[in-house]
């Protein structure tokens, strides 16, 4: 008989093996991470917090100022265009009257028939009056010449104003393409800084966000009350000030204290950094450029040791930022969304450089 044997165990091969590591590994997973412990991401800190949301206020602060001179470029091609299609509408009506001027004079040179000036010679009963009659023509035949070069000219200037309307659409819609892009990451980061914040307890967003508000509330109330240190930096910057539009301008800064910042917006009630600049030169009746990357050209350079109340100064290696100078080592800025305009200590920021506006 034969002799009966036990079956030979194989290992796992192919197809089969390639089953069991599958349901080894979803084993491993399920005791190590399908408890929630394994795979959570790891909570950011307090501290790391504040620098990822600084970060992102930079880099919102940064498109900003990309932002507002794309505006400012978009707002100057707009005006261009509707004054080129001004231009060729007038342009076209003198066009359309020279026309009706010389299609009045055709019609009547068709309607007497325009007979050869030798056959009228012949026949004419008076050669005297003909003569007379034929320097009239030629002088009349001068002025439809001088109508006919007219409106020549009047249809080139026309398709010229027309083929610049065209370059000028061409360039707005560029400038209003980058207008878009600079306003959706604006509001993508300012959105991220946002919600890490609202993750945090209140009690430690408020401390991130409120810094230099005891500072900044101590000015406030000195202003109201006209007595203080506000009082004291505002009549300083005033007295020290290189000429009086930098000190209207100081001025201004001290009374927009406690305005919201509003990334684009240029006053009156709410700013964002160049903005505020723009609007207290303004108020002085200077006019500034709208951007940083502008504003820091448009003066005299000066050194740190060299500031007085109304410089501009500026921070960051991009020149992405920008305050007003007003003594005693501080600035007047709007800071980023989380705080509104106040003063604020120079060596705040890493300083990148100063403009005294002439």
């Amino acid at each position: 008989m034969a002799a009966h044997r036990r079956p030979r165990q194989y290992p796992f091969r192919g197809h089969t093996a390639r089953t069991a590591a599958i349901v080894a590994l979803a084993g491993a997973a399920t005791a190590t991470g399908f408890d929630g412990t394994g795979q959570a991401e790891p909570r950011l800190t307090p501290a790391q917090v504040k620098a990822r949301v600084d970060s992102l206020y930079r880099e919102a602060e940064t498109a900003t100022q990309k932002y507002d001179g794309a505006k400012e470029k978009a707002d100057a091609g707009e005006h261009r265009l509707n004054s080129l299609r001004d231009e060729a509408a007038r342009k076209t009506l003198k066009l359309n009257s020279a026309r009706e001027a010389l299609g009045s004079l055709a019609a009547a040179q068709y309607r007497s028939g325009d007979i050869a000036p030798a056959w009228q010679l012949a026949l004419s009963s008076d050669p005297n009056r003909y003569l007379d009659d034929a320097a009239l023509a030629e002088r009349a035949g001068d002025r439809q010449s001088a109508a006919v070069s007219q409106v020549s000219r009047q249809l080139q200037e026309i398709e010229r104003l027309r083929g610049a309307a065209r370059v000028a659409l061409k360039s707005l819609k560029s400038h209003q393409a980058e207008l878009r892009r600079q306003k959706k990451t604006v509001t993508g980061k300012l959105a991220e800084a946002r919600r890490l914040l609202a993750e945090l307890p209140p009690a430690q967003r408020d401390g991130m966000t409120g810094a230099d508000d005891a500072y900044r509330t101590a000015v406030g109330d000195a202003i109201r009350s006209a007595d203080g240190l506000g009082q004291a930096l505002e009549q300083d910057g005033a007295a020290t000030a290189p000429d009086s539009r930098a000190a209207a301008a100081v001025s201004y800064a001290f009374a927009k204290l406690g305005s919201p910042y509003v990334w684009g917006a240029t006053g009156p009630h709410a700013f964002d950094c160049s903005g505020l600049v723009q609007a207290a030169y303004r108020s002085a009746g200077v006019s500034l450029p709208r951007t940083t990357y502008a504003q820091i050209g448009a003066g005299r350079r000066v050194s740190r040791s060299e500031l007085r109340p109304g410089d501009l100064v500026f921070f960051y290696s991009g020149v992405s930022h920008v305050g007003i100078y007003v003594g005693d080592g501080r600035m007047i800025h709007a800071p980023n969304p989380s705080a509104p305009v106040r003063v604020a200590p120079i060596d705040q920021m890493p300083f990148a450089g100063a403009t005294r506006v002439v």
